[in-house]
């Protein structure tokens, strides 16, 4: 969890620091009372500037799912999974419907959704890496 952003991922680093932490909540990789990295630590690590960690920091805990203790450092709140969990699968069935319906708009068959959902299930682990070769060989041999 937090081990690294894609700079060169369309999604902002502060929203992608903000979106593993949500999904780690709503996996159940963090639970309440888990104390996150400080900010500086994190910058660090990422290779970020820290007032962008303090910027998720601060978005998080004004959603209610992180808190600070002064001088003791950020923590998860209580009884958050359930509303991370259902915040990230509205976010994820969202953009596979709007997937779905371009790839059916654009002729894209049934069986070839299946095929690149199960290839892509089972090569992910990056939500904002870039594609594996593997998915781009697909793609292309679906000419």
């Amino acid at each position: 969890m937090l081990e690294g952003i894609n700079v060169r991922s369309r999604v902002a680093v502060y929203l992608q620091v903000e979106n593993h932490v949500q999904f780690a909540i709503a996996a159940g990789k963090l639970k309440e009372g888990d104390q996150l990295p400080s900010v500086r630590e994190l910058s660090e690590r990422l290779g970020v500037n820290p007032n962008t960690i303090a910027k998720s920091y601060r978005d998080l805990e004004v959603m209610g799912l992180l808190y600070t203790r002064r001088g003791m450092g950020v923590f998860i709140n209580k009884g958050v999974q359930a509303k991370c969990k259902e915040e990230c699968n509205r976010k994820i069935f969202s953009k596979m419907y709007e997937v779905v319906s371009e790839a059916k708009a654009s002729g894209v068959s049934k069986k070839d959704l299946q095929e690149i959902f199960n290839s892509s299930y089972s090569l992910a682990d990056d939500p904002y890496g870039d594609p594996p070769k593997e998915i781009l060989k697909l793609a292309a041999a679906k000419k």
